[in-house]
Formats: structure tokens, C-alpha cells, sequence
């Protein structure tokens, strides 16, 4: 039997019960009743104080791909996953909706309205999956990555968990540690694809390569030049130290520890660096670090970070939890009374309150076609228009904005907020 033609769309990232709904709607002529789905997080994973907003320029890229070629019809066909009405209405499916958000890189928080998407029901439903698989995956890295940079006090952390998760995931964690603040990354599709700085050294196989340390270390120089970094424990790191500097000279640019106690290793590397003369030579130190090993090493001489498994599975919070809600209906509020998973009706918007020094308060949610809250010249709405009638807005921030408008957020947060320990959320959202 042979494979299945390949798909050339974004289109089968929906789900199965999606498709049973939009067969549904179209057979009792609800398909295009004028809706309203919000994304939002019913509250943030367990210890954590925010959230970072991440994957919404994907989530733009995704939508305008999302179009049913022959090759997912004839998929849905042969299957016979919906009916010949509904694959002739897939087959001219294009959004033409709304869409506005929180930009990426600014902070949520419980309840807060991420995405609104405005459309028929048809036309926005079957976005459901699509749009929340990017969300939750991008937004649950970018939050923890955002706590490692925190952790790191400005030191540079290098982004190197490609092989711990799934080969397209990696690119997408990449660009989401980028976002909140990581220097580098190892994933050279990352680079390619969003100009992210990447960088790397090798691995302990091109040390074990060689027939000595010394030689494996005169290889690289001779490829790379003294300003490489080198890996030091594959055997002693005392004699890899000695050896890197004798056959680098006191112009080595770096080395790395991967194992062993990195924060006692990281101080009597220094001690021993220093004693040679190679006083510049930074120490960077990787393997299992996540954002309390990073924080505690914040006093020893460590000058980067790598760090891979903890951040593209979100830190042990590999989701963000967030759900794809219908809100409102032919301009009525719908809400879901469900308990535990209650939610809220009518399309809402949000604004975040500040002291005149800047930092944020409460996040105010309130329904849009209601009372609009009081503003002052501290206050700060938070969604922009993102899609209008189905097509991307210009001049959306960039990929560099981001990381610049999480730094400022960062900033603004009370200092408890920052904290790692559990707590309460940085600041309440409040309700109208």
C-alpha cells in the first residue's frame, strides 16, 4: 500500500470533532450565525506568578495557510470523516473573519482575553485546534524561558533542546526561548527561518573521536581559532583546563562543563583559569539546567547558560492551559456553566492599570459591549487589531519587538511576581 499523498496546507491540524461540527451546522443552516471565540487560560500552571503571550505571529502564518487542496479533500474523502456539502464548503474555505490579541511577548494572566476571533461559526470553529496547539505549546516555553532569563540576571543563555523534542517543535521553541529572552540557539532551522543568532560547540563524541584530548582540542582551534569554546569534562576537567589553555594560549574564548556540580566545577575552573593567565576565558555550563539550578548558580562564575530539556517541555508545564471558548452568538452572550470549568460570555477586552512608577496593579477585564472602565494616563489596553476581514494587518511587531515589550512588562511587574517560589499570580485580574 502506498503512502498518502502529502498535504500541502496547515489545513488537517484541525480535529475530527471540529469538522463533525461544521458538518452539523452546515445541515441545520447554523454555520454562519456571526460569532465570537476568545483564548484564555482559566488560570496559570501550578507555581507560576504569569504567563508570557508567544506563537501568535505563527498562529497569523498558520490561518492564511489554512486552505483544503485536493490532497486534504481527497484525504477527507476516501475516509469519508464528513459529507460531500461539507468537503464542497472546505474545498472554498478561506477566513475571512476577525482576529485582534495580546501582541507577543506581553503577560497574561487568569481569564485574560489572549485571541478573539470574530467570524461564523463555521469559519472560526474549525480554527480551534490549530490555533490553540501553537498557543499553548509557544506561550507555555516562552513562560518558562522567561523565568530562566530572570534567573540569569543578564548573563546569556544558549537554547540547545532540539533533540528533546519533536524535530518541527524544536523550531518553534527556538524562536519562543528567543522571544523571552534567550541570546543564542542551536537550531540552525530557527536561524534560518527567523534570523535568531545561533551557536554551538561540539559534543563529547568529537572528543572521544580523537586518540587525546589534546588532539581533539588542536583539531577544533585549527578549524575554529582559539575564540572557540571548548568542552572540558569528557575525562578530568582539571587536565582539560590545563590542556585547553596550553594549546589555545590565554585567548581561549570559552569553556564548557555538562556535568557534575556545575556551580562548585564553575569556581575552581575560574580559580584555575585565573592561575594560567586566561583571565577572559568565559565558563559556560549546561546539562539538566532549568530555572532554580539557574538561579543558584547567580554566585558563581558562571558567565552563560546552555539549556535544553527543562525549557522546550515548558519546564515541567509543557501547555499553557489555554482554551478556545465560543462567547458570543449573533451578538448574545453564551457562556459554558459547566463546573470547575465555568466561563465568562461576551466578547471582552482588557486593560492594565499602573502606579505613576510604573508598575502594573490589576489587569481589568471587562465585556465589550458594557460599562468601559475608567482610564488614565498609566492605564494600557492590551489587545491590537492582529486580522481585519480575513487578512493580516501591517506593521505588526516584530519578533525584536517582542522580546522588547516582555522586558518592559517584566520590569513593571511588582517584585514578588518574579519570584520562583509559588505564589499568587503578579497582579489580579479584575472583572467589570
Amino acid at each position: 500500500m502506498g503512502s498518502p499523498e502529502p498535504v500541502t496546507s496547515t489545513a488537517l491540524l484541525t480535529d475530527h470533532y471540529e469538522l463533525t461540527m461544521l458538518s452539523s451546522a452546515l445541515a441545520d443552516g447554523t454555520a454562519d450565525r456571526p460569532c465570537v471565540f476568545e483564548v484564555f487560560a482559566r488560570r496559570l500552571p501550578d507555581g507560576r506568578r504569569y504567563g508570557v503571550v508567544a506563537g501568535t505571529a505563527r498562529v497569523l502564518d498558520a490561518i492564511a495557510d489554512f486552505k483544503f487542496t485536493d490532497a486534504e479533500i481527497g484525504q477527507l474523502e476516501s475516509t469519508a470523516v464528513v459529507d460531500a456539502n461539507t468537503l464542497e464548503w472546505l474545498a472554498n474555505y478561506s477566513f475571512g473573519g476577525d482576529i485582534e490579541g495580546y501582541p507577543e511577548g506581553e503577560l497574561y494572566f487568569p481569564n485574560s482575553p489572549i485571541l478573539t476571533v470574530t467570524g461564523g461559526f463555521a469559519e472560526a470553529v474549525v480554527l480551534e485546534t490549530l490555533v490553540l496547539s501553537i498557543l499553548n505549546h509557544d506561550s507555555a516555553v516562552a513562560s518558562a524561558a522567561a523565568r530562566m532569563s530572570s534567573a540569569a540576571h543578564g548573563r546569556p543563555i544558549i537554547e540547545m533542546g532540539g533533540r528533546r523534542t519533536h524535530e518541527w517543535a524544536a523550531v518553534a521553541a527556538a524562536r519562543a526561548s528567543y522571544l523571552a529572552g534567550f541570546a543564542t540557539t542551536s537550531n540552525l532551522e530557527a536561524g534560518r527561518r527567523y534570523g535568531i543568532p545561533t551557536r554551538g560547540t561540539v559534543a563529547h563524541a568529537f572528543m572521544l573521536l580523537h586518540n587525546s584530548e589534546e588532539e581533539a582540542f588542536r583539531a577544533q582551534i585549527a578549524n575554529m581559532g582559539a575564540d572557540t569554546t571548548l568542552l572540558v569534562d569528557t575525562y578530568d576537567i582539571s587536565t582539560g583546563i590545563d590542556t585547553a589553555v596550553r594549546v589555545a594560549g590565554k585567548e581561549l574564548g570559552a569553556i564548557r562543563i555538562d556535568s557534575g556540580d556545575v556551580g562548585v566545577l564553575a569556581r575552581q575552573a575560574r580559580e584555575q583559569l585565573d592561575s594560567l593567565g586566561a583571565k577572559d576565558t568565559r565558563i559556560v555550563v549546561s546539562g539538566d539546567l532549568d530555572e532554580h539550578a539557574i538561579a543558584a548558580l547567580r554566585a558563581e562564575p558562571v558567565d552563560a547558560y546552555g539549556v535544553g530539556t527543562s525549557v522546550v517541555t515548558g519546564s515541567g508545564a509543557p501547555t499553557a492551559g489555554m482554551v478556545y471558548k465560543l462567547v458570543e452568538v449573533d451578538g448574545r452572550p453564551v457562556a459554558k456553566r459547566s463546573a470547575q470549568k465555568i466561563s465568562r460570555g461576551g466578547r471582552k477586552a482588557a486593560i492594565r492599570r499602573h502606579k505613576s512608577t510604573g508598575t502594573a496593579v490589576e489587569e481589568v477585564i471587562y465585556t465589550v459591549d458594557g460599562p468601559v472602565p475608567d482610564a488614565d494616563e498609566y492605564d494600557r489596553a492590551l489587545q491590537i487589531p492582529l486580522v481585519r476581514a480575513g487578512q493580516t494587518v501591517d506593521d505588526l511587531p516584530t519578533l525584536d519587538d517582542a522580546r522588547a515589550r516582555l522586558r518592559r512588562a517584566l520590569v513593571s511587574l511588582p517584585w514578588e511576581g518574579l519570584k520562583l517560589s509559588h505564589g499568587e499570580p503578579a497582579i489580579p485580574t479584575l472583572f467589570l
